[in-house]
């Protein structure tokens, strides 16, 4: 039985499933990838190349780190947990992008759209970080009804798949890209852990990122464990996002484990 076998027998034994997923050594000693390409819902997986491409933009000279950006009504909407950003706040990008990734915050994620430009981020995202399916569309709705998003052509979502946050999180941890550090260090400030986390061993450090809805459950990032490896990982899931399901992350990633050095 193949490595991607076993894989997909063990997401199987605990229901997690659809399942899209890559694995990656950045030394080259292990690259599995499972169905990578399924179009899955990216969910708040979408934000880490929107804060990459905010990135691009910033060591182009285009916008910067301490612009400040005035929070309105049009981008409010519901969060997991408190948002500071309220109508009349006043944030930087920098703090913006913090509050995106290390928070998922939604609103904050609403306004980098506005400062970026889907168009022109879904380029960046083709063109200078090689992320050739995935698409900015939509804003994010923490619940619903959805929130009115006039610029939607009302057909098209935001595109993530598991191999593009693959790549995006490999070159952050490579350093390949604008931003690699900061992006690294929003991610490894990570408040949402109650997935892959809790299957981790004692010295393993995760930088990631999770998506949910009720549609899909997600987690990804980049490990670094005690004996000096680093994989890159991107776990999709298609179920949605329950304390159950979310629950089956850690003996997932307990058993991803023993393959990691």
């Amino acid at each position: 039985m193949t490595l991607p076998q076993t894989i997909g027998q063990a997401a199987a034994a605990l229901s997690i499933e659809p399942l899209s997923l890559v694995i990656t050594g950045l030394d080259g000693s292990l690259d599995v990838r499972i169905d990578t390409e399924r179009p899955l819902y990216p969910a708040s997986m979408i934000k880490t190349p929107l804060a990459a491409a905010v990135w691009v933009l910033i060591k182009d000279g285009l916008i910067g780190a301490d612009q400040t950006v005035r929070v309105t009504g049009s981008n409010l909407t519901a969060n997991d947990d408190a948002s500071p950003l309220v109508p009349g706040y006043s944030a930087t990008v920098a703090e913006l992008i913090e509050l995106m990734i290390a928070r998922s915050d939604n609103v904050a994620t609403n306004m980098l759209l506005d400062v970026a430009g889907r168009e022109r981020a879904s380029a960046i995202a083709r063109e200078r970080l090689n992320l050739r399916q995935t698409a900015f569309h939509r804003k994010l709705s923490g619940s619903l009804p959805l929130i009115e998003d006039p610029e939607w052509d009302g057909v098209h979502r935001n595109a993530h798949p598991a191999a593009d946050a693959a790549r995006l999180f490999e070159s952050i941890a490579r350093d390949d890209i604008p931003g690699a550090a900061e992006l690294y260090g929003a991610l490894a400030r990570q408040t949402w852990n109650d997935k892959l986390p809790r299957g981790l061993q004692p010295g393993d450090v995760l930088a990631h990122k999770t998506g949910d809805t009720d549609e899909v459950t997600h987690d990804g990032g980049i490990l670094q464990t005690p004996q000096g490896g680093v994989y890159v990982l991107a776990v999709y899931a298609g179920m949605p996002s329950t304390p159950e399901n979310n629950a089956k992350f850690g003996p997932f990633m307990a058993r991803l484990r023993t393959f990691l050095r």
